[in-house]
């Protein structure tokens, strides 16, 4: 598995200013997409606390488990707020990512991805010579369970950044590994049904960097997509806006970070949990950055809708194949990303 190497945009936009935007980046269809003013109140929003709270006051964790049910549900996506996740692992991860992209070119280039390889600095998705791009660059790394770590790709600048990315990534993967637990419950299932599936689980952290662009509204940071993991939790690096995720209507409906998640459960639970069509878009004056991690089940588990959903769907045809872990994931890697493409060419 491997994604064509391509310029960094970030070097681009330092050497023009952004004001010339190549071709393959171009795509003046964006402007035309319709984006809702409104649609940022009917986000649904989850607190982690009162989900676990104790069963002396079970009703209110009983409403909060109701809210999550629902969020995915008709969403597939909500923002998490109270995820216990500590300020200051939190705020050492913003800074060590903006550490990182603001370092010299030359310096994040020790840590370019490789022939056959995913990980490390420069892109994903890019399968040929001619498809078009998106304006972004990235740091993507394996990071739990640690013995799949490849540090050759781990930068050592600044000099807390690992550190800081193994105290993260493990807080987030505790949050991650609660709520599914609590989404196998919502479902009418008993948590190890899922928790067999994510014993060793992977998770893999996606470091993104948006550069600004003259002609933002020609061009796209994520082109549109759904994503194939089992939780995706996005934290939001500084205050630039750009997430955007689409509803039933096709329009577009601008996300203004809390603390959140994305939700995406979709082949595992046969439909009964959506996976949201999410972007992210550019801003004309200031570079955005964001950190995604995904929580993918072990390399050993076979991947598709989870039979005990099948059984209780009496009247429902299973609609996704069940392939293995590695199949699964050439699968994903092996073309461009454009909407819910994957998610297509796992039906059977």
């Amino acid at each position: 598995m491997e994604s064509l190497p391509v310029p960094s945009v970030q070097a681009m936009v330092a050497v023009t200013g952004g004001a010339h935007v190549p071709p393959r980046y171009l795509r003046p269809e964006v402007a035309a997409d319709a984006v809702a003013s409104n649609g940022e109140a009917a986000i649904p929003i989850v607190d982690f606390q009162r989900l676990l709270h104790p069963e002396d006051e079970a009703e209110a964790s009983g409403d909060e488990s109701a809210r999550l049910h629902a969020a995915c549900q008709e969403w597939g996506f909500f923002q998490l707020i109270n995820h216990g996740v500590p300020d200051d692992v939190m705020e050492g991860m913003k800074t060590n990512i903006e550490g990182f992209f603001g370092l010299p070119a030359e310096t994040k280039n020790q840590f370019a991805q490789e022939r056959g390889q995913l990980e490390g600095y420069g892109q994903l998705f890019v399968v040929s010579e001619d498809q078009k791009l998106d304006w972004a660059d990235i740091l993507y790394l394996n990071t739990q369970p640690p013995q799949h770590r490849n540090m050759r790709f781990w930068p050592d600048k600044p000099d807390s950044f690992r550190s800081t990315l193994d105290a993260y990534s493990a807080a987030v993967k505790n949050v991650a590994d609660c709520l599914l637990g609590i989404m196998s419950k919502n479902l009418g299932l008993q948590p190890e049904v899922i928790a067999s599936k994510c014993a060793g689980g992977i998770q893999s952290v996606r470091m993104n960097y948006y550069p600004p662009c003259a002609e933002a509204d020609k061009v796209v940071g994520f082109a549109p997509h759904s994503d194939a993991d089992l939780l995706t939790l996005v934290l939001q690096v500084n205050e630039v806006q750009g997430l955007q995720v689409k509803r039933d209507d096709g329009s577009w409906v601008p996300v203004r970070p809390l603390k959140g998640a994305f939700v995406v459960m979709q082949i595992f639970t046969n439909g009964r949990y959506r996976s949201i069509e999410h972007r992210a878009m550019i801003n004309a004056e200031r570079a955005r950055l964001s950190v995604a991690a995904f929580h993918s089940p072990s390399i050993d588990a076979t991947i598709g809708p989870l039979r005990e959903l099948v059984a209780d769907q009496e009247r429902e045809e299973v609609m996704y194949k069940t392939v293995d872990h590695e199949s699964f994931m050439r699968l994903f890697f092996s073309a461009k990303v454009e909407g819910k493409s994957f998610l297509q060419r796992m039906k059977l």
